[in-house]
């Protein structure tokens, strides 16, 4: 799920992916909503803003949302220039190390506002969230080949509803091909990115309610177990076959 494989990957692994990383993405996303009334990943709704604030003439706001753009632009940016470092060196483990990086940026952040919270930080804990939501987004994307945007849910349910149309008409011409059985499993995956990250926003609300910035603690070390499981099955696997490939040559 978290392995770039060399051999294509299938739709399978990239639903895997959604239920983690978009759950992941809603989760997070709803606790920033609860924490600071904000959702740090809606980059369409704060461009509109952004573009509203040049009409109000309000330079606070409108820095504060030109930083988090940025933020978000430069924690995607990281990723992918993480993810040619590791692919350069033949790190086949580089996506995990991303995730493990961004789960601990996110501990840290948390445990911050656990013991030194003060209302004056929001907006600079925003941004820093911003740069994680645009890493987050950007590893997911770049692991499924874009058909995985883990925060993206306004151009998910575009490629949704272009996937539902090729069904239909597929449906209504009766045509059993190859094409039309591709867009229904491309289909499966977008829906399951869609509520996997609706699932997570409703639970990030209600588990922020409950336990505060312990729960965003909490999901920073999910991430990070995550992507370590997923390190250590992908060395033993690694492992596992240059055994059988040295018992085979002798």
């Amino acid at each position: 799920m978290l392995i770039k494989m060399k051999r294509e990957r299938s739709h399978t692994e990239d639903r895997y992916l959604a239920v983690w990383l978009a759950t992941a993405a809603g989760l997070l996303n709803a606790m920033a909503l609860g924490a600071f009334g904000f959702f740090p990943s809606h980059m369409s709704g704060n461009t509109s803003q952004l573009s509203s604030e040049f009409n109000n003439s309000d330079l606070r706001d409108l820095t504060f949302l030109g930083c988090l753009l940025l933020a978000f632009v430069a924690g995607a940016v990281s990723a992918r220039l993480a993810v040619i470092a590791g692919i350069k060196n033949n790190l086949r483990t580089i996506f995990c190390l991303v995730l493990v990086a961004e789960g601990i940026a996110l501990l840290c952040l948390s445990l911050f506002e656990i013991f030194f919270y003060s209302s004056r930080n929001n907006r600079e804990v925003l941004v820093l969230l911003g740069f994680l939501m645009g890493v987050h987004n950007s590893t997911s994307t770049q692991l499924s080949n874009g058909r995985v945007r883990a925060t993206h849910i306004t151009g998910t349910l575009t490629d949704a509803g272009i996937s539902l149309a090729s069904v239909l008409s597929a449906v209504l011409r009766r045509d059993p091909s190859k094409n039309a059985h591709a867009q229904k499993k491309q289909l499966k995956t977008h829906l399951t990115t869609i509520f996997s990250f609706l699932g997570g926003g409703i639970a990030g609300l209600w588990l922020f309610r409950l336990a505060g910035f312990h729960a965003m603690a909490t999901l920073g070390a999910v991430l990070i177990l995550l992507a370590l499981v997923s390190m250590a099955l992908t060395l033993m696997k690694v492992r596992r076959t240059a055994l059988v490939k040295a018992r085979g040559v002798k």
